[in-house]
Parts: C-alpha cells; sequence; structure tokens
C-alpha cells in the first residue's frame, strides 16, 4: 500500500519542536523532489533500546520508564471516563510507545502526545471522539482542582486552541510514524481463542486477558506480533495461578493449570501451531513481570477474576492498576479478597528467577534461543528507508524518487511516499 502525503502546513525543527511554516527554509530544499519512508511493524529488543536510547537525550531508563507510565496511566484515565473500550486505550499507548522511538523525549510533552495518540486511536477504532472532548476530559484529570460544578475544568480559551493546535500538529506525527497504516490487529481476540483451544478455563482467560492489557504498558507490542502476546498472556496467567501456591492434589482445576504451563515450557508442536517460540513467550513474560514488579512497592498487585466483558471499558482496568475511580476511605483501594488474587514484589521476583532458570535448562537440552539483532542502522530506522539491496539496472535509470536519510519524519521538503504492506521484489 502506498500513501502520498504534501507538504503540511506544520513543520517540525531540527530538533523536533514544532515550528511555524516555511521558517528555516533554505535554497537546498527545492532539490529535493521526493522520498520513500516504509513501515516496519516491528522491531528487536536491541532496536528498541538503541533507538530509545537515543531519543532520550541523556535520561537514565528508569527516567523514561517513569515517563512511560505516567503517560500510560494518563491514558488510562482519560480513555476511562470518555468510555472508550479497551481496544482504543491500548492502540494508544502503543502508538505513545512507537512515538518515542521516532522523538526526542524533551521536545514534547507526555500529555500531548498521549492525547494525541487516543486521538488517532480513536479514529482507527471508529471510536472517534473531538479533540477538544480528548483535551477537556484530559484537563479534568490534570486540573481536579479547577473543575467546576458542572464538572469541566475551567481552563482559558487561549490555552485551549493552543492545545487543540499541538494535538492536530503532533496527530500528523504520530500518523507519520506508522506511515499512515491503519491496518491493525488487537491481541485480545487471540487470547479468547487460543484460550478455547486449549480448554483454558474461564477464571484464567480473564486473567490471561487482564495480563494482555497491560502487556500494552510496554514496549512488548512494538517487538513481537499479537498472536505472540496472546499465548504468553496465557503462558504467564497460567505461570502466577500456579507459581507456589499449595492446594489440595485433587484439585481438577490446579492439575489442567500445571499441564498447560508444562505444555507451553517446553519446546513442542505448538510452536508449529501457534507460530510462536518458547523463548519469546519467555522474553514476554520477562517484560510483563519486569513491569508488575517494578510498581509492587506502591500499589498492590491485585488480579480481578470478574471483568466486564473485553470489549467493553473495564470497571478494573488494568492487572497492574487499581480502579481510579473506586476507591475506599482515604483514597486507599480495598480489592475484594473472594474476587482477587494478590501478589507482592517478592513473589513476582521469585517467579522471575524460576523463569530464567527454566530457560538455562532449556538450553542444556540443547534448545537455541535466537539472536534478534539489529538489521538496520538506527538513523535508517528513524526514517524508514528499506535495508534491501537495490539492483542497478541499466536499461531502468534511477528516478528522482530515492530512499536515503534524509530527513524523512516531520519534514516538508518535498513529497513524502509512505509505504505499507509486504514488500514487492
Amino acid at each position: 500500500m502506498e500513501v502520498e502525503k504534501p507538504s503540511n502546513p506544520v513543520n517540525e525543527g531540527t530538533n523536533g519542536s514544532l515550528i511555524p511554516p516555511n521558517a528555516g527554509s533554505s535554497s537546498t530544499s527545492s532539490t529535493v523532489t521526493s522520498k520513500t519512508r516504509r513501515h516496519r511493524a516491528y522491531f528487536t529488543p536491541e532496536e528498541v533500546s538503541l533507538l530509545s536510547q537515543k531519543q532520550g537525550t541523556g535520561a537514565s531508563q528508569d527516567t523514561q520508564e517513569k515517563m512511560r507510565q505516567l503517560a500510560c496511566t494518563f491514558m488510562e484515565a482519560v480513555g476511562q471516563r470518555m468510555g472508550f473500550p479497551r481496544k482504543t486505550i491500548a492502540t494508544s499507548q502503543t502508538l505513545y510507545h512507537r512515538f518515542r522511538l521516532f522523538f526526542p523525549l524533551k521536545d514534547f510533552s507526555y500529555f500531548d502526545v498521549a492525547q494525541a495518540t487516543l486521538y488517532v486511536s480513536a479514529k482507527m477504532h471508529d471510536t472517534i471522539k473531538k479533540p477538544q472532548d480528548i483535551l477537556d476530559v484530559g484537563y479534568t484529570v490534570r486540573y481536579p482542582h479547577l473543575v467546576n460544578v458542572t464538572g469541566v475544568a475551567d481552563i482559558d480559551s487561549e490555552r485551549k486552541a493552543e492545545d487543540r493546535r499541538k494535538l492536530l500538529a503532533i496527530e500528523r506525527l504520530v500518523l507519520e510514524t506508522i506511515c499512515f497504516n491503519f491496518t491493525i490487529q488487537m491481541a485480545f481476540p487471540y487470547v479468547i481463542k487460543f484460550s478455547k483451544n486449549l480448554h483454558v478455563s474461564k477464571e484464567l482467560t480473564k486473567l490471561a486477558w487482564r495480563l494482555c492489557a497491560d502487556s500494552h504498558r510496554t514496549v512488548t507490542g512494538l517487538q513481537y506480533p499479537p498472536h505472540a502476546v496472546a499465548l504468553a498472556s496465557i503462558y504467564l496467567a497460567g505461570l502466577l495461578a500456579s507459581f507456589e501456591v499449595v492446594t489440595p492434589a485433587a484439585s481438577e482445576e490446579m492439575v489442567k493449570t500445571k499441564a498447560l504451563v508444562d505444555l507451553l515450557s517446553e519446546s513442542g508442536d505448538w510452536e508449529e501451531k501457534y507460530l510462536v517460540k518458547v523463548d519469546d513467550l519467555q522474553m514476554i513474560c520477562h517484560s510483563i513481570l519486569d513491569l508488575l514488579v517494578s510498581q509492587a512497592g506502591s500499589i498492590p498487585q491485585s488480579y480481578r477474576t470478574s471483568p466486564t466483558t473485553p470489549s467493553s471499558p473495564s470497571p478494573y482496568p488494568s492487572p497492574r492498576t487499581p480502579n481510579p475511580f473506586k476507591s475506599g476511605p482515604s483514597g486507599t483501594f480495598q480489592p475484594n479478597s473472594e474476587e482477587s488474587h494478590v501478589f507482592t514484589a517478592s513473589h513476582l521476583t521469585r517467579l522471575k528467577i524460576a523463569l530464567r532458570k527454566q530457560e538455562a535448562t532449556l538450553k542444556t537440552n540443547g534448545h537455541t534461543f535466537r539472536k534478534r539483532s539489529a538489521s538496520q542502522n538506527i538513523n535508517e530506522i528513524i526514517q524508514g528507508v528499506s535495508s534491501r539491496p537495490q539492483v542497478a539496472d541499466p536499461s531502468n535509470p534511477p528516478s528522482e524518487s530515492t530512499e536515503v536519510p534524509n530527513g524523512v519524519v516531520g519534514k516538508n521538503e518535498g513529497t513524502v511516499r509512505f509505504l505499507f504492506g509486504p514488500d514487492q521484489d
């Protein structure tokens, strides 16, 4: 697929900041006629790490992770108050993570980027809201002390106009990072289908669905396809439900859960059936567990097992985050002990250690963990340049359209051809 984008009235400066049209233009830009940018659906862990380091501009990994979680929490709060379904909130979080791989962290407020990705995600899932509606709800989340009796924050009209301009400008940049590819697949339907195929209980399926929702708070969705994330969520749900749990030996449900964990812990025919490798499951589980462990010190890890339907906004939004709109006295969360499983940081850490030991056992048994190395130069990834070798054809001289890292993202120099879909040789 191909989308051709002419110049846009909103420009981006060399440092990624938004600047007025025609500012800083030079005579050399007239020589650039066309550029091509290719969409990358997934990145290797090494590429994500290098891109995050490059765009972090000196910020530590802990700082970047803190900003990521603040943004995800903000999107959760705004999305729920607006009545967005889980798929809209989850997609906006993934779009946010992708945006941060291409633009410097210091140049864009996470509030502005989060609201722009919510706006784009709402369009992608046909849950469309006006930009000002998203901004208004965002104000009530950010400035609760300014909310009046009508439930609307008292914000200056000039500030609203400026924030709306920022949202629409960042929207364009978000669209460029996905090359205007509005086709999206979610992991949630795979969780349901795989659970039925594996004869997973209803309660364990609900837990897996919650873990799948939490996975969008990490960069897992940029590294692995949705079916892999779904199967890993089911696997991790089984681990959490059975690890260090003392139950009667005659418990039929526990026997099935442990059998599921044993199946997915080793290489087997299931890898070809579900098109997922056991090492991928291990990596995704570690990513989600890292998220849970990092927050376990301040928020109880409570996994409610009675959610509403996956297609509707959940009253208990994710396994990691208690419902911000349902709290006990003094704002403390009070889970129902009959409907929840609570995990501590030490319990989750021991589970991570057990997974590492399991990986060592797999290697001892001859399993080879595949190495996913960076396939392109980081600058080429940012510019969306194709890594395929170009073969010269004497009968077909090169056209004016080039695939070179010349500052494609967010620039208005000439026409940019955005390509997505399978490469055509």
